[in-house]
This record gives C-alpha cells, structure tokens and sequence, in this order.
C-alpha cells in the first residue's frame, strides 16, 4: 500500500509522523522494572543508559559530561563553542542567561545578535586540547564533536588530545557534499584514516543514512530541525518528523547489516525528545540511544542556568534558533533517574524508560525496538511540558 499522498496535482509526497503522533503498545507479558537493562554498546564503549548529552553549550560542559559519565551516559562536548573559544567561558554563559529579552515573544534580535558577537571569538587549539584533558582525566569516556566545515582544520588537535568518540555533527550531514569553491570533507576517506570510532549526522531519511554507513561511521545520528530551541523549520522550510525519520534510518541499518555482511551501525535519534515519553518511542521506533538536549539543559548543572540554545541560533548569516527559556527541574541525576516530583516526563527519565519496558514485557533496548506501535495522534504539545 502507498504511503503517497497527492498534494495537488503537480506534487505528490508521502506521510510522515513525528513522535506524538504514535503510541506504543503493551503485550501479553510484562516484567519487573529492576529485570531490564537499559545498557548500550558502541565499538569498545558499554554505557549503563541510552543517554547521549548533545554538544550543546548550554548542556554539556566539561563537568557535566563528567558528571553524565559517571551517572552511566555519554556527554559530548561541543568542541566549537564556548569552551574552546574563551579561557573562562562561566562569565560568557551567565551574560548569555541575564540577557533580558525586550520582544514579546523569545524571537529577540537583540539577544541574537549578541550571541552572534560572544561566538565570534576564534577557536583556540590548546583549549580543545585543554578541555578534552580535562574530561580524560576524570577517568569517562571522552567525545568531542565538530561540524563538517571545521573538522578538517581541528581533527588532529581533538585525536591527539585524546578523544575516545569522535562526533561529526551538523543540522544536515551528507556522504556526497558538493562545491565549487572548496574542498568538501571527504567522510569516507576521513573515517577510515582515523583510529576512533566516528558518529555522524544529521540524517532525516533511507537513502542518506544508507551513504553514510558505507562511509564506515559507527553510528548515525537522526534528526532534522527538532528541538525547543531551533527555528530550520521556519527559517529553511526544512523538518524531518523524528518517528518516520528514525523508522527510515533504522530500515536502512538493517538493509546495510545485509549488504555488509554483518557490521551494526547505531542509530542514535537526536532533537525533538524533550520527555521521557518521546525517548520511549525514540527507541521504539528503532533507535539504540538518543542524543539530548532540552531534557538535560533543565538539570541544576547544566551551563545554560535554565536556557537553551545550539549552534544554528549563532549562525553569523543565517541564524535557525533562539535562546528558549526551559527552566531546571532537579540535579542532572535527578533528571535521569528520579525520584520525580514531576508528572510531565522531564525527571526520571531513564526509569521512565525502564518502567515502559518492563510494561510491555521488554528486557533490553533491543527486544524494545521490536514492540508493536500504533498511529495515535494528539494536538501538538498536548503533553507537553
């Protein structure tokens, strides 16, 4: 049967469904929450929880990828931002959060315009090097993450100083990236030659996750123009809804497992999930972990201090993004593993996990990506926070 529909009569597209348009289902069986393992492995790497903290500068800093690396997941610092370009980046993130909007709604060009100028400052090498040492130290597993256009001129900064995972993270990330004025990353080339695992993305469908496989990545990040803080949907007219999106890469994981002969690419679902109801259905819908921002910029010790934002709100030609107001809810553990207070899914987030598991009678993230799912569409923002 034909997912397409016909939007007029010069255009045809298919139907996609994001997150809340879908429910999963319980089975016949279920199970006791202590009996499920949430644990994941990529390459040598075994994490306790599913939990990737995005490279965002308002959530992961050197000590909160520490602190989530000790609580069992993967922080994964942005290796552009704040950190890398200022000795003492404190004093710049609390300028960031004391900004006082003037504009009626969070769309501010004054408070854009001065993220713009803080990001302006260069990128200081020994400040990659300084910082990855510093999360090396503390003895958890060390990622880093650039954009395309930068990795050429800092991988080997980032390798050397020790990295463990490197992250090559963009709003759209492509294996065939074409122009005519500069020489394009050649992802193939570049993930063979290096000797660290690599996560790429972002992919939004089939057909691109396929090409970046074969490029050799260990895992591939899905998600396009998600999350509370980006405007690329408004801004590009571009937006990938994260369940059909994650169903998609997931069908080509599987087909590239057959065409590999065996090797296993990751499929990490990244943006959109600001609950614990959409990780639920993340990892429902086929992925084996997710990258998060939102839900963990709203930790006590995040470096936003209850505000958020990504690189893409700092664009200096084309910014696709705000800083959001999302508030803190507890301490990092707290946000991941309760106790909760709160009935919004924005604490406990890995119990809510394995309690949703456990109540369709799954015992470990694999099995889960197996549970029957059905089309249940709400008004957008429903539930909320």
């Amino acid at each position: 049967m034909s997912n397409e529909i016909e939007i007029g009569r010069g255009k045809r597209a298919h139907k996609a469904y994001s997150l809340d348009d879908v429910a999963i289902v319980p089975n016949r069986r279920t199970r006791d929450p202590k009996d499920v393992s949430v644990s994941w492995q990529i390459d040598a790497f075994q994490f306790e929880t599913p939990i990737l903290g995005a490279p965002m500068d308002s959530v992961t800093s050197p000590a909160t990828a520490i602190a989530l690396g000790k609580l069992g997941g993967l922080g994964v610092l942005n290796l552009e931002g704040l950190w890398t370009r200022y000795e003492n980046p404190e004093t710049v993130l609390a300028e960031i959060a004391g900004l006082k909007s003037e504009a009626a709604t969070r769309n501010d060009p004054k408070i854009t315009a001065k993220l713009q100028e803080l990001y302006s400052a260069p990128i200081q090498p020994e400040l990659i090097t300084s910082r990855i040492s510093e999360i090396r130290d503390s003895g958890v597993v060390v990622a880093g993450s650039l954009t395309p256009q930068r990795t050429q001129e800092h991988y080997k900064t980032v390798v050397a100083a020790g990295v463990d995972i490197f992250v090559i993270r963009g709003t759209t990330v492509s294996a065939e990236h074409v122009s005519k004025t500069t020489e394009p990353l050649n992802l193939k080339q570049f993930i063979y030659e290096l000797d660290v695992p690599v996560i790429v993305g972002g992919a939004a469908g089939y057909t691109p996750a396929m090409h970046l496989m074969r490029t050799g990545a260990a895992g591939v990040l899905v998600g396009f123009g998600g999350g509370a803080s980006s405007t690329t949907r408004r801004t590009l007219g571009i937006h990938a809804p994260m369940a059909t999106a994650i169903a998609d890469v997931s069908a080509a994981r599987r087909d590239y497992i057959e065409e590999s002969g065996g090797r296993y690419v990751h499929v990490i679902a990244d943006g959109g999930m600001g609950n614990s109801g959409d990780i639920v259905k993340a990892i429902a819908m086929g992925a084996d972990a997710v990258m998060l921002g939102t839900a963990l910029a709203r930790a006590e010790e995040a470096p936003g201090a209850g505000y958020h934002w990504g690189m893409e709100a700092v664009h200096e030609a084309s910014p696709r993004g705000d800083r959001a107001e999302v508030g803190t809810v507890g301490s990092l553990e707290k946000v991941l593993y309760g106790p909760s207070h709160e009935t919004n899914g924005t604490s406990n987030l890995v119990g809510a996990l394995r309690r949703s598991m456990a109540t369709t009678g799954y015992s470990n993230l694999k099995e889960f990506q197996r549970v029957d799912v059905v089309l249940s569409p709400y008004e957008s923002d429903r539930f909320r926070a």
